[in-house]
């Protein structure tokens, strides 16, 4: 075995284990956001509206959306990756397993903490995520490929998506309130800051501090 297999063999270990340990974090701080009751992002408000309305529990929702979103991919002609299609099923899954195990908080101090440990625990899994670098969430893939197409700005695209996911999910009966607001303004620093911290070196070449251009940082 050469010396350069043997390097690659350890790099790729860390790589998967960051993918994976980071779609389980943010299922998990997404269930966070669920049991503290004060407000969801913005693609869980969505989810959580359209499980009140179905019956189906919100991991599975976030499932469904998330290989909808997928076969958007096919007329913006996104390539998903390893990451890409591991985000529609793992997130959702840790998600359900995290709302089986965690009981309901009760009182305003107690839902404050477990919000903050969602919008925390979120910008950690995103750091651990995005630097494994196996390609972007279907929904940041989405909105890439309309600012391709569309040649409007990243910042624009992606306030629209929100916007829309948001109003949509609201009307059909998801929880929008001061954690909204708050996942809102905390979690780009978040995720930049834990981007960096779980960054990946490139086998002896410049370390992945920073995603691809173009590319947006949140794996949902």
């Amino acid at each position: 075995m050469s010396t350069t297999t043997a390097r690659k063999r350890p790099h790729l270990t860390r790589r998967l284990i960051q993918l994976y340990a980071g779609l389980a974090l943010y299922g998990t701080s997404s269930a966070l956001l669920v049991v503290a009751g004060l407000g969801l992002e913005p693609w869980g408000v969505l989810h959580q509206g359209l499980a009140e309305r179905t019956g189906i529990t919100i991991g599975v929702v976030s499932i469904i959306i998330g290989a909808i979103v997928l076969l958007l991919w096919i007329p913006l002609r996104q390539r998903p990756g390893l990451g890409t299609v591991s985000n529609v099923f793992a997130v959702g899954i840790a998600m359900d397993g995290t709302l089986a195990l965690v009981p309901d908080v009760h009182g305003p101090a107690a839902r404050a903490g477990v919000m903050a440990a969602g919008i925390v625990l979120n910008g950690v899994a995103t750091g651990l995520y995005i630097a494994a670098r196996f390609g972007p969430g279907p929904r940041d893939g989405l909105m890439t490929g309309l600012h391709r197409r569309t040649g409007r700005s990243i910042r624009l695209v992606r306030t629209a998506i929100e916007a829309a996911v948001v109003v949509t999910g609201f009307l059909l009966g998801g929880s929008l309130g001061i954690g909204t607001v708050l996942y809102a303004l905390a979690i780009g620093p978040l995720a930049q800051f834990f981007l960096r911290f779980f960054a990946i070196p490139d086998n002896g070449g410049p370390t992945a501090a920073t995603p691809p251009s173009g590319q947006a940082i949140l794996p949902q």
